[in-house]
């Protein structure tokens, strides 16, 4: 019996991989997607949410506003992996994707955990 291998990412559509983010010029409109490794509220941020999210790639910075937060807030509190769309921003050399739409796809790493399913020739 072959062997299939580790299970593959399948990349939500239309997701920019986090070590292409660079490409886009400052204000376009992308989408990334990722586990969520950290969520940041600090005191000081006035209700700003930090996410960093990580593809197979690397890491994406995520600024949430407050207003995002506010129609997202499931998604940004629970999801285990997210897809992001929203504005490139760059300042001081770190890029950023100031959030619009916030979507939970923790789903997807479920497909992950399933078996693969291998293919066998048929016998004429």
């Amino acid at each position: 019996m072959e062997n299939p291998g580790p299970p593959t990412w399948h990349r939500p559509p239309a997701c920019l991989p986090h070590d292409q983010l660079d490409l886009p010029p400052g204000g376009a409109r992308v989408a990334v997607a990722g586990l969520v490794l950290v969520r940041q509220r600090p005191g000081t941020a006035k209700g700003v949410i930090f996410i960093t999210l990580e593809d197979e790639t690397g890491i994406s910075n995520v600024i949430v506003w407050r207003k995002m937060y506010e129609r997202f807030r499931r998604a940004v509190i629970s999801g285990r992996a997210l897809k992001v769309t929203g504005r490139v921003q760059r300042e001081g050399g770190v890029t950023h994707v100031i959030a619009e739409h916030i979507e939970d796809i923790s789903p997807m790493l479920d497909d992950l955990t399933r078996p693969a399913t291998v293919h066998r020739p048929t016998e004429p």
